[in-house]
């Protein structure tokens, strides 16, 4: 970690959840992941401010990690669905909900975000299609916890997969290239969006 980030003030993954406006999981899952740079004191995580406000900024700025860049084109592929047959679509979800919210606590996370879509489909078609395709903040933890199976086909869904790993690959891997000495012939970097 650099020197300015040690130098930061260190927020809990809960403080850290709170102004991201997502689960504490979802902040450990980033942490874990190195998508969000954490420091351990025992057994806590801390996230840096100016770490938290570099993440804040590049969800604005539309850099994606690969998982949510994958999400959002699945989740694009279910607008398609959506403008083509809004009834069906929405009777789908609706019965995924149902499935969902008798399989998680009233008061857990997943419970929470399945009221968060529950709102955004009282809210209409053109609300929906909106929280599926956005790069927001919200509209990113509302894919991560996605009523939407079974919505798309198991064949469109290996087509947009695929075609998401060429894009993935042609716009966002850099070449590998050496750093350091002989220890560190194999060591790659990797771009800011790479995993």
């Amino acid at each position: 970690m650099d020197m300015e980030k040690s130098q930061s003030p260190l927020l809990s993954t809960g403080e850290a959840a709170g102004l991201l406006g997502v689960s504490r999981q979802h902040v450990v899952d980033l942490c874990d992941r190195g998508d969000l740079i954490c420091v351990r004191i025992g057994s806590h995580r801390r996230v840096p401010r100016l770490e938290l406000d570099r993440l804040l900024g590049a969800a604005r700025e539309g850099n994606l990690t690969r998982d949510q860049e994958r999400s959002l084109w699945l989740h694009r592929a279910v607008v398609a669905e959506l403008v083509a047959d809004p009834e069906g679509v929405l009777a789908r979800v609706q019965e995924n909900l149902q499935r969902l919210r008798a399989q998680h606590p009233v008061r857990g996370m997943a419970a929470h975000w399945l009221g968060q879509w529950q709102e955004v489909l009282d809210a209409g078609v053109d609300a929906l299609a909106d929280a599926l395709t956005s790069t927001g903040p919200m509209a990113l933890e509302l894919r991560q916890n996605s009523p939407f199976a079974g919505v798309i086909s198991e064949e469109a869904r290996r087509r947009v997969l695929a075609s998401f790993g060429r894009h993935w690959r042609r716009d966002h891997v850099q070449p590998s290239r050496v750093v350091g000495g002989a220890a560190d012939r194999k060591t790659r970097v990797r771009g800011a969006d790479e995993p």
